[in-house]
């Protein structure tokens, strides 16, 4: 009998270690996630009795979550839409957006790809926009010259905001792309798909890219503005080269999560330790003036979003969106 009672001491004794032990809630994108997933992994170093539990939902499923109150902050590839900004409201959910890097959406195929090195807009659109669906099966149906072979897509989920992006900045309107290619809201799925496929062709995140670069071959995009094609590189995504497939990233932070030490201590080592880790992960930071000026818009609890509820843009300068604030 003293041996079970010791065993239910025990046990009692450990529930109430993890009961209260402090824990921030993040969830959301997976461009992100490797970004949150690394200032998490150094924060934890410095603060041991705090756990960052850090998920992948993609951005639309991590904001379903983070509109119920079932996460602290929300990993987002894309700034927050009208409906979500609404339910938000309605929910009594009030939030912060922080800019803590940009991003360049990279379209790869399989390196045994020998013949599409860049593409159009145009060609991109016409093989991703709704009408394409069951129709635009060919390579050679995208552009001439290249083989009449199967072409076979792969692309992030409808929950992602990397294909909000992609679907407003290529096919013009956000959320509108052919269904009939395989989608995950992992990357890493996307990543292998694409490697092991020579008649592959997929799109997500800069830093998955950079990641394998010795497994893919990135495309280079031409706006068809006349500069030609680009490459996605750190130089031509910072300084707004690679047009249209440049955006910046984003976490949202729940303001009443905020009355809790950890998830304020998790933001601010965050925003002060973005510029070395972003870089880290094979994402591209911000200046150090938007850093400064994330982290005024955090300290001084600027509640709302800099897009109007509007979703994806491009062509956006986000320091002169923040200073706008303070002027």
């Amino acid at each position: 009998m003293k041996h079970y009672i010791k065993n239910s001491v025990i046990i009692a004794l450990c529930a109430g270690v993890l009961f209260s032990q402090k824990i921030v809630r993040v969830d959301g994108s997976s461009t992100v996630f490797p970004i949150t997933e690394a200032v998490a992994e150094e924060f934890q170093k410095v603060y041991k009795d705090i756990k960052v539990v850090v998920g992948i939902s993609g951005t639309g499923g991590g904001f379903k979550k983070f509109l119920r109150n079932e996460t602290d902050i929300n990993d987002a590839s894309r700034p927050i839409k009208e409906i979500e900004y609404e339910i938000a409201k309605k929910n009594g959910i009030e939030f912060i957006e922080l800019p803590i890097a940009y991003d360049g959406l990279t379209v790869v195929v399989n390196p045994s790809n020998n013949f599409c090195n860049e593409l159009k807009v145009s060609e991109l659109k016409k093989l991703w926009e709704p009408a394409a669906q069951d129709k635009i099966k060919m390579w050679s149906q995208i552009r001439e010259s290249f083989p009449e072979k199967e072409i076979h897509l792969y692309g992030p989920g409808v929950d992602s905001g990397t294909y909000d992006y992609f679907t407003e900045a290529v096919v013009g309107k956000e959320g509108a792309s052919r269904g009939d290619y395989v989608a995950s809201e992992d990357d890493n799925v996307l990543v292998q798909g694409v490697a092991s496929d020579p008649l592959a062709l997929g799109f997500f995140g800069y830093a998955y890219y950079e990641q394998n670069k010795d497994k893919l071959k990135a495309v280079a995009i031409d706006p068809e503005d006349g500069r030609g094609p680009v490459y996605p590189t750190i130089e031509n995504i910072r300084r707004g080269k690679y047009f249209p497939l440049s955006r910046p990233i984003f976490i949202y932070v729940n303001v009443k999560s905020l009355e809790r030490e950890e998830v304020k201590k998790f933001v601010e080592f965050y925003i002060k330790n973005a510029k070395k880790l972003v870089s880290e992960v094979g994402y591209i930071p911000l200046s150090d003036e938007a850093y400064e000026l994330v982290l005024k818009r955090f300290k001084n609890r600027v509640k709302g979003t800099l897009f109007g509820g509007e979703g994806s843009k491009g062509g956006i300068s986000l320091e002169e969106l923040l200073k706008r604030e303070i002027r």
